[in-house]
């Protein structure tokens, strides 16, 4: 990661992600969070799991993930460089076990 939004207080989280030639985002889902992604920079192909075929990504390529669905980035021979924005994850809490209030 380059640099991310940490400001106190924000609504947001952004970062932009810099993936070497060939480096790897593994397949993932978000189960919570829609993603935006934006490419700054380099190419690659982004994998949005199983069901879909991938899809290639350029120089400003701008994707939308929804919440729940699965995906991976692979960089292209130059690399790649990309935003990503989405809505801030609230913080850990303790959930009581079993339910009880």
């Amino acid at each position: 990661m380059l640099w991310k939004l940490a400001e106190a207080g924000r609504q947001l989280d952004a970062n932009l992600v810099r993936l070497a030639p060939g480096g790897r985002v593994a397949p993932h889902a978000e189960p919570e969070l829609d993603v935006l992604v934006f490419v700054v920079a380099g190419d690659g192909v982004l994998g949005a799991g199983t069901a879909d075929e991938p899809r290639p990504l350029a120089e400003g390529a701008t994707v939308w993930l929804p919440h729940g669905s699965t995906r991976s980035i692979t960089a292209g021979p130059d690399g790649l460089s990309y935003l990503t924005v989405h809505r801030r994850r609230p913080g850990l809490w303790i959930r009581p076990h079993g339910g009880a209030s």
